[in-house]
């Protein structure tokens, strides 16, 4: 499911909400051409340190828990920098998925 998040001055980005499968078979790709590179760098550090010391197969694992919290951590920090649910179907989307709560 996608929702489309507003800025004032026009600015919109379509996110989507839940399970990342990019995130998933890419890892920290999708957080790098999003933009997101702060999170970008995270999901790469990790993967590597974790992947190291498990001879890659902890990398695997945090890629599968990366794709459970992503798109909820990248919605955040949106709206965190002042974007907002462009219709009220959104707001009820991304507050049914605890993302907002029912007060924002």
């Amino acid at each position: 499911m996608k929702v489309t998040l507003t800025k004032t001055g026009g600015l919109k980005k379509e996110v989507k909400v839940g399970f990342s499968w990019t995130t998933f078979f890419f890892g920290f790709f999708p957080a790098l051409f999003r933009g997101d590179l702060k999170w970008a760098v995270i999901m790469f550090v990790i993967e590597v340190i974790v992947g190291t010391f498990t001879v890659g197969i902890g990398s695997f694992i945090t890629g599968i828990i990366f794709a459970f919290v992503y798109n909820k951590i990248y919605i955040k920090e949106l709206i965190e920098k002042g974007y907002q649910p462009a219709t009220e179907e959104g707001r009820a989307v991304l507050q049914d998925r605890q993302i907002i709560s029912h007060i924002a």
